[in-house]
């Protein structure tokens, strides 16, 4: 029995007794032991009972677990799995480390003593089968429990139909409860817990505790068990007293050597104690349920874990979907007309060739023909061409059987058969082998693949995304690329502009990759000075946008935070601009527009000329400090 006092807390001096094998602990309603204080977490904690010693388990709270034993201070929060053994005379420490809740704990050990009236081992049940085999009642009885336990998948149906039947069969069980062993990581054995309790007659609701000392007799001896009184026989223990229990049988449920479960029937009416006679008839039962509850369990098993991997791909679809949607930014005219491409194309089946040189954001586009298009519920495969040797590439591509070469010790789908009804992104794909290109050809043009080593085809419906950065015409010539692939391929060719030609859009992609490091790293870089952007505008790129990407990753590590990235932060290739901004190429627009650029930039080049000292910009502009001043507020300059 577990006792549990709240020495210091809103409700002092309070003391719950406990004979489950489950305690809650916590502020929300529903909890065991509810707790009121603000800094205790709605469900905090759990205090559970692990086949022969108690533990408590934090249910990763907010303000943490702790024990104080003997002096010591035990974080249950950092102990592997969350949880620690309980012992008797700790105190439990909830919430707050300065004014936690705390909870003496006294525990009240059952009875080792037992003297069992009757034990049948596993390895006796075919001598027990045939002492009942001339009993043509129960062997009937036992061939309709059979059928009705093997028609059911759900453990608490199984329950069900198991208890009708032991009613059915046992005229003095009066209670059933099904004990399952809930596996641990860590540890090497895990605890038995009631999973289901049902009562004659269907009265009552409240759960039914196993008794702790059957059940470690039956998992121990590998045996059935039967007290004909049980507070008499099995010991006057805790929980057999507090259920009132008069007679009790305990039979295991297994698999193999395994041990899965304890089936506990209880006689709780002083009107007839069970007979050997009964607990042979139990045995015979829990040896047809056995089976069944192992597939129940696997069942439930597999429930959860294909739940959870629908539920973790359709996170992954919407997150890789979201970063792809907002991953293209670009406001530039060449931007825009290349969105307005992809507007055209994406609804259709055309295979679409991605041009563009080196960290232009190739793949982005290709993702984008796939995720604003109706394949977007299914796969987006990519594939660099130029990553892998022509073998290897072959088999990734279009799979492979069993033992069609040396180290094939299985059959493997490609990657065409896996995007079926997606997209397969291939990149660099003017480093494809020539011979591999006659296979992507016939893939292209039938919709069919065959796997190395296969007899037949495969019909696939994959869309095709393919990207370059060489000039695949000229590899045609050079006989370097196959000309009927390359006019396959070129049905619908998107040209991703270079950085260079899109200066507009470096303010925004740097914002943006400045707003995403800054978040990742946890960092406050407040922006780019104006001089660092100008010098940012002005540089050539040849990495593109890759290469700006990176450029700010490293600013956001150098800069202090509340800090505005300046030139002297930039790298020394970018610096080399410093003096070329002013002398771009002005934008477009007005002549008005066009003349405010041209002098706002002769401010910002005299100002630097003169390390910011505004008399000495101004007598050297031929104006007056004041007339600077208002210049400079006009554009903004500081």
């Amino acid at each position: 029995m577990l006792h549990l006092k709240v020495a210091q807390g809103s409700d002092p001096a309070r003391t719950l007794s406990f004979g489950a094998d489950v305690v809650r602990l916590g502020r929300a309603e529903g909890n065991d032991l509810v707790v009121s204080e603000w800094h205790v977490s709605g469900e905090h904690a759990l205090v559970l009972w692990a086949e022969d010693h108690h533990l408590v388990r934090d249910l990763q709270s907010t303000n943490g677990t702790r024990i104080v034993r003997s002096g010591e201070l035990i974080d249950v929060g950092a102990s592997v799995g969350r949880e620690a053994t309980l012992r008797s005379g700790d105190v439990l420490l909830l919430g707050d480390a300065e004014r936690p809740v705390r909870i003496e704990v006294r525990i009240e050990e059952d009875a080792e003593e037992a003297r069992i009236v009757t034990v049948r081992r596993l390895a006796e049940l075919e001598q027990v089968e045939a002492d009942l085999g001339a009993d043509g009642q129960v062997l009937r009885a036992l061939y309709e429990a059979q059928k009705a336990l093997s028609g059911s998948l759900d453990l608490d149906e199984l329950v069900d139909a198991l208890a009708a039947r032991v009613f059915g069969l046992l005229s003095r069980a009066t209670h059933v409860t099904v004990a399952m062993r809930e596996e641990d990581e860590h540890r090497k054995a895990g605890r038995y817990v009631a999973i289901g309790s049902r009562v004659r007659g269907g009265g009552g609701t409240a759960p039914v505790p196993i008794t702790r000392s059957v059940v470690k007799k039956v998992v121990a001896e590998r045996a059935a068990v039967l007290a004909a009184d049980a507070r008499r026989d099995v010991g006057e223990t805790v929980s057999i007293m507090s259920a009132q229990i008069l007679s009790t049988m305990g039979v295991p449920l297994w698999q193999g050597d395994e041990i899965i479960g304890v089936l506990q029937v209880d006689n709780r009416d002083g009107s007839g104690v069970f007979r050997e006679r009964d607990l042979d008839v139990l045995c015979l039962l829990a040896q047809a349920a056995s089976q069944s509850f192992v597939h129940a369990r696997l069942y439930a098993r597999l429930r959860l874990a294909e739940e959870k991997e629908r539920k973790e791909n359709a996170y992954l679809k919407r997150r890789e979907q979201t970063r792809r949607d907002g991953a293209i930014i670009g406001e530039a005219a060449s931007m825009k007309r290349l969105f307005e491409q992809l507007r055209k194309v994406v609804h259709t089946r055309v295979t679409v060739l991605v041009e563009g040189e080196t960290g232009t954001g190739k793949e982005l586009i290709a993702s984008a023909v796939h995720y604003w298009s109706e394949r977007r519920d299914k796969l987006f495969v990519a594939q660099n061409c130029a990553a892998m040797p022509e073998n290897l590439l072959e088999s990734e591509l279009f799979g492979h059987k069993k033992g069609s070469f040396t180290g094939a010790t299985e059959d493997k789908k490609g990657l065409f058969e896996l995007a079926d009804g997606g997209t397969l992104f291939l990149d660099e794909l003017g480093e494809m082998p020539l011979n591999l290109q006659a296979k992507l050809l016939r893939a292209l043009q039938e919709g069919e693949i065959r796997p190395l080593g296969a007899a037949k085809t495969i019909k696939v419906d994959t869309r095709i995304v393919a990207a370059t950065n060489r000039d695949l015409e000229k590899e045609v010539k050079e006989g370097r690329f196959r000309e009927d692939l390359y006019y396959r391929l070129k049905v619908f060719p998107i040209r991703v502009p270079p950085l260079r030609e899109r200066t507009e859009d470096v303010p925004l992609l740097a914002r943006h990759f400045l707003d995403r490091y800054n978040q990742e790293f946890g960092r406050r870089i407040a922006g780019f000075s104006q001089e660092a952007m100008e010098m940012l505008q002005a540089y050539a790129w040849p990495g593109n946008v890759r290469e700006l990407e990176n450029e700010v990753q490293r600013l956001v590590i150098q800069v202090e935070d509340e800090a505005f990235a300046q030139p002297e932060h930039l790298s020394p290739r970018i610096r080399q601009t410093e003096g070329v901004a002013p002398r771009r190429p002005t934008t477009k627009g007005t002549l008005r527009e066009m003349l405010d650029e041209v002098e706002r930039r002769m401010l910002l080049e005299a100002l630097k000329d003169h390390h910011h000292n505004k008399s000495q910009t101004a007598k050297t502009l031929g104006i007056t400090r004041e007339g600077l001043h208002k210049k400079l507020k006009a554009f903004g300059i500081s």
